[in-house]
């Protein structure tokens, strides 16, 4: 399994279309930073068949004030949450 994290929101560049079109089906995808937008139901819809492989971190989504507003398909981790996708992860790629 490979970790996939976004830094931007979607529409912003090409770093979501980049790492949907590089994940493989046992992938899991992070939203940080900005690319917490991407859990706003408006735009959840983007990550279609991610289901259950989908996160968001929650200090960037309260930094935003999305914490409230996020889709409840998004899970949400805190840091120590990251650490473990990351320790599960055989490889981590990062799009900015």
């Amino acid at each position: 399994m490979k970790l996939h994290i976004v830094n931007r929101a979607p529409g912003a560049g090409h770093a979501v279309e980049q790492a949907l079109s590089a994940m493989m089906p046992e992938d899991r995808l992070l939203l940080i930073e900005d690319g917490v937008q991407g859990a706003l139901p408006s735009l959840v819809d983007g990550f279609a068949g991610l289901e259950g492989r989908l996160y968001a971190l929650r200090e960037d989504l309260e930094a935003r004030g999305l914490m409230s507003r996020r889709d409840a398909r998004v899970k949400v981790v805190d840091t120590d949450g990251f650490v473990t996708l990351t320790e599960q992860a055989e490889r981590i790629l990062s799009w900015y």
